[in-house]
């Protein structure tokens, strides 16, 4: 057996040598790790702090709550109602389609309300919340809050949703709001709409929009590692929207869309003196409270293809000849340009022709009015005097005049996309369609008819300052602003110069003969004025849709029901003292006698309180 002697010494080197390695080797990594501590500590705390805070804390944002509308008696015209709306947080959820997939088994999610969603998360940040359905019941609440835990990034919330309590009523002037889309997100402040879904669209909810939406507020929550909240850290509260209190009668709005009674058209009422809008109707109306959460397309659809247009706002953008209504603004051009005078009269055998034409203008009347004057042309609606007064007058002289009445251009009420109508000229003509100016032309322009076009709104704002013999003031329907309870704000446009007035006496000439066209048994709307509490004064008009040959007859029953006559009818009262001017149009409806002048004589009455009973 061979005995091995161990060498102590070499055996103490190699593990004296080991064990220094391995203490440098610890140490090394003792400072790397000191060196990193310090980084992370030290050096980069700030940074990896704020990291920390981020994910820890969300800053949401806390949208307003939207300002009211009332109209002038204190009626609530759009309100706000708590719902309670299904919302996702995209940047939460990673499979969005799986999530939807399983939301769908327990909270009816139709297709279009997916589609929505989706182009809403194009638009806005991720860490946004976005509604996928609105207006949950109370059972598909209680469906999902037993499966909360299976959704993160799912929440309900309670948001309030805008609410129109009239429905259909006034909803021309009123409007609606509706979702945000990508054009309006482009022109918007956007941090200052975080968190609203919503936006005017049309009407005073557009127009408005500024002062209606206020400004947004924010909320600093601590949320935990699958991004529940905590607690609430801090919050800076929002701004709510103004509240609008509209110069709309609710009352007359009511009586003048009931007297529609399913016919097309429109009607205004203005306060002469203050330019106050009193009703502003459009018929067919429509439901705004279809567009708030978004509109279905089959229901959208409908509205767009039906025949009676009833998102087509006809008081704000329909065009219409004025037809007669517009011959007490010619008699008048007609005395203030001293072409005529009030006793000169002017025979009407039925037809009127200019010297070296056989083509006859014919009057309505076959048989004619026979010696006319100023006073009985305007009562029996006489064409053939204002056939002969406006080849008198002139093209020029005409459009000048009543340009001052705003004709054939805005009004500058307060709603977008207001239509100008036209007022014919020579220089427009020859610039539109590159033809002269014919003497033929300047005829049936004295009477309403050709080419001029006037809106209901324009027809209606002209008769206000006539009715005030030459004053301006601009149709507005909103009459203050307020924080609370009651207007605060009174808010009145800006003046704009008055018709110069050169006789008194000739406006009154003209108000004294549209008052007998009220009052005098020989005047076309005399079966309005029958027990009047107060004097009116009209005028009746009658607007053809399409042109006859020189030798057919109009017979009304022979035509399609959309190719008869519009009716119109102007008026203000009592005539003296006016306190409502307003322009009535039915599409189709015949005579202004028949159909215009009558729903004017309801509104009149409601307003000055002489309701029918």
């Amino acid at each position: 057996m061979r005995l091995t002697i161990k060498d102590h010494i070499r055996e103490s080197r190699l593990f004296n040598e080991r064990a220094a390695f391995a203490l440098v080797a610890v140490l090394l990594l003792l400072m790397v790790g000191i060196a990193r501590l310090v980084y992370l500590q030290i050096i980069s705390h700030e940074h990896f702090s704020t990291l920390s805070d981020v994910n820890r804390i969300s800053l949401v944002p806390v949208p307003p709550t939207r300002g009211l509308i009332y109209d002038r008696n204190g009626v609530v015209l759009a309100q706000n109602l708590p719902a309670f709306s299904l919302v996702l947080i995209p940047e939460q959820i990673s499979d969005m389609d799986a999530t939807i997939s399983e939301l769908r088994k327990l909270v009816t999610i139709s297709d279009e309300d997916v589609r929505r969603f989706h182009r809403q998360v194009k638009q806005k940040r991720a860490f946004n919340s976005i509604a996928l359905r609105f207006n949950l019941n109370d059972e598909e609440i209680a469906r999902f809050a037993v499966r909360r835990h299976l959704f993160p990034g799912v929440e309900i919330e309670a948001r309030a949703i805008r609410n129109y309590p009239l429905g259909t009523l006034a909803s021309h002037a009123i409007g609606y709001v509706g979702r945000i889309n990508e054009e309006e997100l482009r022109d918007i402040d956007a941090s200052n709409y975080s968190g609203t879904d919503f936006i005017g669209k049309t009407g005073i909810e557009r127009f408005y929009e500024n002062l209606l939406h206020g400004q947004v507020g924010f909320k600093q929550i601590e949320t935990n590692a699958y991004g529940r909240t905590l607690r609430e850290l801090q919050q800076s509260a929002p701004t709510p929207g103004k509240n609008l209190y509209l110069s709309l009668d609710i009352g007359v709005q009511r009586v003048a869309e009931a007297e529609f009674a399913g016919r097309r058209g429109a009607a205004v009422a203005i306060d002469p003196r203050s330019g106050e809008v009193i009703a502003f109707v459009s018929m067919p109306g429509f439901d705004p409270n279809l567009f708030v959460t978004g509109i279905d397309v089959g229901t959208y659809s409908e509205l767009q293809t039906s025949l009676d247009r009833p998102l087509f706002n006809r008081a704000l953008r329909g065009q219409y000849p004025p037809g007669s209504t517009l011959k007490p603004f010619i008699g008048l051009a007609g005395l203030e340009s001293n072409k005529i005078t009030l006793d000169a009269a002017t025979f009407c055998p039925g037809w009127y022709r200019l010297p070296g034409d056989p083509h006859k203008y014919r009057d309505w009347k076959e048989r004619g009015h026979g010696f006319t004057t100023m006073d009985k042309a305007i009562v029996e609606s006489c064409d053939v005097y204002f056939y002969d007064l406006a080849s008198t007058l002139g093209i020029d002289l005409m459009h000048d005049f009543l340009a001052q009445f705003s004709f054939g251009q805005p009004t500058g009420i307060d709603l977008r996309d207001e239509s100008s109508g036209l007022l014919p000229s020579r220089q427009w003509k020859r610039a539109r369609r590159g033809q002269p100016w014919y003497p033929g032309e300047t005829l049936i322009t004295g009477i309403g008819q050709g080419y001029t076009l006037t809106t209901p709104l324009q027809l209606a704002y002209a008769t206000a300052v006539l009715a005030t013999h030459g004053a301006h003031t601009p149709p507005h329907l909103l009459r203050a602003v307020g924080t609370g309870g009651t207007p605060q704000t009174e808010r009145l446009p800006a003046p704009m110069t008055n018709v110069p007035v050169k006789s008194r006496g000739n406006w009154d000439a003209i108000i004294t003969a549209m008052r007998h066209v009220v009052s005098s048994e020989r005047g076309t709307a005399q079966a309005i004025g029958r027990k009047a509490p107060f004097p009116i004064a009209g005028k009746t008009g009658t607007a053809q849709v399409f042109g006859i040959k020189q030798d057919e007859k109009y017979v009304e029953k022979d035509v399609a029901e959309r190719l008869r006559d519009h009716s119109l009818f102007i008026a203000f009262a009592p005539a003296e003292d006016p306190r409502i001017a307003l322009a009535v149009m039915v599409e189709n409806a015949g005579h202004g006698s028949t159909a215009a002048a009558p729903l004017a004589r309801k509104m009149i009455d409601q307003y000055l309180g002489n309701p029918p009973p």
